[in-house]
């Protein structure tokens, strides 16, 4: 394959964003293999290393990456260990690239592939996400994150083989648009699909690791269970919680008038109907507070509307927008006083 890429007017710089735990032996070469990589492309490019929280010599080798190579490459540390979500979110706030690329530190992810990326940007994607088919991993991990995998796919309709794959590119404007927070940084290309951004997927090589160890257990398959929970409930609820809120308290009532019914029929039968009767209070007190608390959850959306909405546009006719592919126009509501003139 040829590895020359002549990038386009509108993606003139790269970014590479690369948390990294204690993983000292592994940054020099990760960076010059980035380096080696886009030699032939023409372009300018950041490395973005971000320490989070490592015990061993890690930050060190990125101060000394940062005094050799200042031109590209900026270190920054956390004074303990956030996680990695976090550490994204740092990288997304200071990356200046019209592309970013997010990779780990461990040499797991083949700097090789880096054109294959753009080249899959440049047909028209927002982001491109890599499919490890063939991985290095034990089974305690391999197995957990295909069920992890089809699960989401299924429930955000953002149908990928990989979701987990940390070696991710986006157009720019994915990262500055995109609330980064707790593990959500697996949920990506969910998230992103919600603002109309697509995801690409192209197969990648994946190395075994050799050094350091991985960061994951067994609770990542917990975290991702209730992560995919929030992302299929954003997806469907975000801008009408009343509607999930009203769907439960139906639910609650229905219970509520079935244990109520059943009440009725037993003291006719001459039975016990203490525990019915309390049960059936309880389930329609729950659907009036589940109801109170949808409403509540509305009013707040209600406000954040009020004060204005970013809503993107893929294609403008004016002619000091037209270069940029993907842009947000800022919808502002009218102010009271404007209303009450009117």
């Amino acid at each position: 394959m040829n590895n020359t890429i002549s990038t386009k007017q509108s993606l003139k710089r790269i970014s590479f964003i690369i948390p990294a735990m204690n993983e000292e032996k592994t940054i020099e070469t990760l960076y010059q293999g980035i380096k080696k990589n886009l030699r032939d492309i023409e372009c300018s490019w950041e490395v973005i290393f971000i320490d989070d929280g490592s015990t061993d010599g890690s930050w060190k080798v990125m101060q000394e990456l940062a005094l050799k190579s200042s031109l590209h490459v900026k270190s920054y540390r956390f004074p303990k260990n956030r996680g990695k979500a976090d550490a994204l979110a740092l990288g997304y706030q200071l990356a200046q690239g019209d592309i970013v690329f997010t990779m780990d530190a461990d040499l797991q992810d083949d700097p090789a592939e880096i054109p294959r990326f753009i080249e899959k940007l440049e047909e028209g994607n927002d982001i491109v996400t890599g499919w490890k088919r063939k991985r290095f991993d034990p089974w305690h991990k391999v197995l957990p994150s295909r069920v992890f995998n089809s699960v989401l796919s299924r429930v955000t309709g953002v149908n990928l083989h990989d979701h987990n794959c940390g070696y991710k590119a986006y157009r720019k404007e994915v990262v500055k648009s995109l609330p980064m927070y707790g593990d959500m940084h697996r949920m990506v290309p969910s998230l992103a699909s919600f603002k109309g951004f697509s995801t690409a997927e192209i197969e990648v090589e994946h190395h075994a690791r050799v050094h350091g160890v991985s960061k994951y257990g067994w609770e990542r398959l917990t975290i991702g269970a209730f992560d995919t929970m929030t992302v299929g409930f954003l997806q469907r609820f975000r801008n009408c919680p009343m509607h999930f809120a009203g769907k439960v308290s139906g639910v609650l009532v229905l219970i509520a008038m079935g244990l109520f019914l059943s009440a009725v029929i037993v003291a006719i039968a001459g039975g016990t109907v203490g525990v019915l009767v309390i049960l059936g209070a309880i389930s329609a007190l729950t659907a009036l507070l589940v109801c109170m608390q949808g409403l509540m959850s509305e009013q707040r959306v209600y406000r954040s509307m009020e004060q204005g909405r970013n809503l993107m546009v893929s294609e403008t006719s004016n002619s000091d927008e037209a270069q940029a592919p993907l842009h947000f126009a800022q919808y502002e509501q009218p102010s009271r006083d404007v209303l009450a003139a009117s």
